[in-house]
Order: C-alpha cells, then sequence, then structure tokens
C-alpha cells in the first residue's frame, strides 16, 4: 500500500488506466481507485480507431489487445430507413484499420498492465472528495455520465426529454459483413454496429428520452431495451437484415444522460482526462480512442515537470494540456455535434440521407474529419507522438 502516492488517480477505465501506465512506468508512485470490480460489462461502442493501436503498443498492451479484437474495420457504412450504403474507411500508411473489443476485455487488459508497471490498483474503492485524495496530482478520469461530489464531476442533472439515454447489447449469429461498421440511424437516435471479440457483434445506440417513451408505449410490458430493439428492427432495413436471425448473448446495457461537451481540464485540484474532460457524440465512435490520447497529453506534461511540480507548474501544465486537448479534438467534437443534431430531427436526417446517398464517399470524408487517420499530435503544435 502506498502511505503517499505521486500520483492519485480517480477511475481505472482506458483513460484512468493509460495514466496509470504511463505514470508507473516512468518512476511515479501512483494508486488508482476504482469503484468497480474487473471484468466489466460497459456501454461503450467498443471500437478502437487506427489512430489508438501505436498507443496500445506503446503502453506495452498492443499484442494482447490485438490477439482477441474483433476484424479490421476497412468499411464504415450508413442504414437508415430502407437505405444501406458504405464507403472505404480512411486509412494512414502508418497505422493499421481500427478494431473493436468489449470493454469487460480491454479494461482488464489496461488494469493488469498498469499493475504490472508498479501502479497500486484498488477496485471496489470510491473516491467520494477531493479532500480524501492525499497526492499532489489528481486525475478525474471517472467519465461524464455519473454525478458525484469531486470537482470534476457533473453535478446531478434535472430529467430533459431531449436527453440522450445510452444502451448496447451483444448478438451472435448475426450478418453483418465483418469488415463493416455501419452508422444506424432510426427515429429519434442513432447506433453504431461493429464485429467485435469472438464473432459477436455490438449494436450500440443513443436514444432521446422522449422517443424511448413512445418505444415503450407502443411496446407495452416490455423492459426499455428490448422495447428500443423492436423500434430500430421496425424501422431500419440493415438492423432487420442483420440482426432478424441472431440471438442476443448478455442483458441490455444501458447508461444516461449522456450530455457530450468540452468541459473543464483541471478543477479543485483535479486533472480531468477521458469523457470527464471532454467527449464527442458517440455516433462518431471515438470515445475509447480519445480517452487514451487524452491521457497522453496529460502525462507527457507531467512527466516532464517532474513528480515535485509546485502549484505553479501544475497550473501551467493545465493550460497547455487544454491547449493540446482542443488543438487534437475540438473540431471533431463540433463536427459530431453538428452531424448528430441533422441525424436526430427527421427534416434534416431525410435531406442528409439524401445527400449521402447521391455521394457515399461523404461516409469516408466524416470519418476523416472524426479522427480515425489522424495521429495524435503532441504538447508542441505539429508534433506526433
Amino acid at each position: 500500500m502506498v502511505e503517499q502516492p505521486d500520483a492519485l488517480v480517480i477511475g481505472a477505465g482506458p483513460a484512468g488506466s493509460t495514466a496509470a501506465i504511463l505514470l508507473a512506468s516512468a518512476g511515479w508512485r501512483v494508486v488508482v481507485l476504482e469503484k468497480a470490480t474487473f471484468p466489466r460489462r460497459k456501454v461503450c461502442d467498443e471500437y478502437v480507431s487506427g489512430a489508438a493501436w501505436p498507443l496500445l503498443h506503446a503502453l506495452g498492451v498492443g499484442d494482447r489487445v490485438a490477439a482477441i479484437a474483433g476484424p479490421e474495420v476497412r468499411r464504415v457504412g450508413l442504414f437508415a430507413d430502407d437505405r444501406l450504403l458504405d464507403a472505404p474507411m480512411p486509412s494512414a500508411a502508418a497505422f493499421r484499420n481500427g478494431r473493436a473489443l468489449g470493454r469487460e476485455h480491454l479494461d482488464t487488459i489496461l488494469v493488469e498492465r498498469a499493475r504490472e508497471c508498479g501502479a497500486d490498483v484498488r477496485e471496489g474503492v470510491a473516491c467520494e472528495s477531493r479532500e480524501s485524495a492525499s497526492a499532489r496530482v489528481v486525475i478525474g478520469a471517472h467519465g461524464a455520465w455519473e454525478a458525484g461530489a469531486l470537482p470534476t464531476q457533473p453535478p446531478r442533472p434535472s430529467a430533459r426529454p431531449g436527453d440522450l439515454l445510452g444502451f448496447k447489447a451483444h448478438f451472435r449469429g448475426a450478418r453483418l459483413p465483418r469488415d463493416l461498421m455501419p452508422l444506424v440511424l432510426f427515429p429519434g437516435g442513432y447506433g453504431g454496429m461493429v464485429t467485435t471479440d469472438g464473432g459477436r457483434v455490438s449494436l450500440s445506440c443513443c436514444i432521446t428520452r422522449r422517443a424511448l417513451a413512445r418505444a415503450r408505449a407502443q411496446h407495452r410490458g416490455m423492459r426499455a431495451g428490448e422495447a428500443l430493439y423492436l423500434h430500430i428492427i421496425e424501422t431500419n432495413r440493415g438492423v432487420r437484415e442483420a440482426l432478424g436471425a441472431a440471438t442476443r448473448d448478455g442483458a441490455w446495457l444501458s447508461a444516461g444522460p449522456i450530455r457530450p461537451a468540452i468541459r473543464r481540464f483541471r478543477a479543485g485540484g483535479l486533472f480531468a482526462v477521458g469523457n470527464a474532460a471532454g467527449e464527442a457524440h458517440p455516433l462518431i465512435a471515438e470515445g475509447i480512442s480519445m480517452a487514451i490520447q487524452s491521457s497522453f497529453l496529460l502525462c507527457e506534461l507531467l512527466v516532464a515537470a517532474g513528480r515535485d511540480a509546485d502549484e505553479s507548474a501544475l497550473a501551467l501544465i493545465a493550460r497547455e494540456y487544454e491547449a493540446a486537448w482542443r488543438r487534437n479534438f475540438a473540431p471533431r467534437v463540433r463536427a459530431a455535434a453538428a452531424f448528430a443534431a441533422l441525424t436526430t430531427r427527421a427534416p434534416a436526417r431525410s435531406i442528409a440521407v439524401q445527400a449521402l446517398s447521391m455521394l457515399p464517399s461523404i461516409l469516408t470524408l466524416g470519418a476523416r474529419w472524426s479522427g480515425k487517420d489522424q495521429r495524435l499530435r503532441g504538447v508542441a503544435a505539429g508534433e506526433s507522438d
């Protein structure tokens, strides 16, 4: 047990475990507090884009992840109403195509690696307040979907009809092409499908609270996940053909409300990484990659400053980290918000689908805007990690 760590990391998901690996590998005494126990399932699109794979190898887990991840995704698609479109996924010669992996596997691999590097990972332990943290450097990697008392956690939100609620389930025996990752549009929401580990297909989706209420009213007596599934099947030909003969593997997971935004990068002495710092709409499937990349940006600065950095140095790090984060991710967060607005509003959605039908190459361009072929730029402008 580390009595006085150099860094305390709150949350052991991809962002938190990445920070723990990088700091512990640099000789820091690191404690990680994680309220869950591993392995754990989690609402997530499961896709790890090509831009994140060099970082997984730098963390020492690339081969372990590759050994069980799903097939390479070479095509991006669109399933909307009765339309089925696809286009090549953008790729860069410097790294491979993206692949998908369930969070019960990815998170466990990263946590095990953090322990190998010397981090003291304590599962089933929550951090309730900044005052209970006994380290100079504290990193909030707790996500953004759950309210809490930490300065980097959001206040408990009041329910709104337009809130996005997240759902996920796995299916076996699906007929989705193994190299295709389609964006799924349906009334009131959007989602994505991808072939993940073990030959399973993951269906992750977001639906507004009001649209889910309508779906449950139409399918009385059904749980939320099942009512949502029937709503998607009834309105989307591509999902119906891919999953019509499939069997669900495990229970539906749900989370939310999901409110994508750029948040605070340091608050009350806590640095924020992953979704705690900012998240894009899940429709671009970049959540895992952005989480890992954000920790690389922050830890590059922390390691350079050293374990004994004073408060003025930490304040400077916060400013440099925010600038690097915005340079890498702000454009895709804004683009995702604009596209989400188009796809969740009926008149605009129809126009967008017609435009994509006439020019499917826009799908490739959209995937490029989301960062799927963009190497992480380090703290110095134009630097690549």
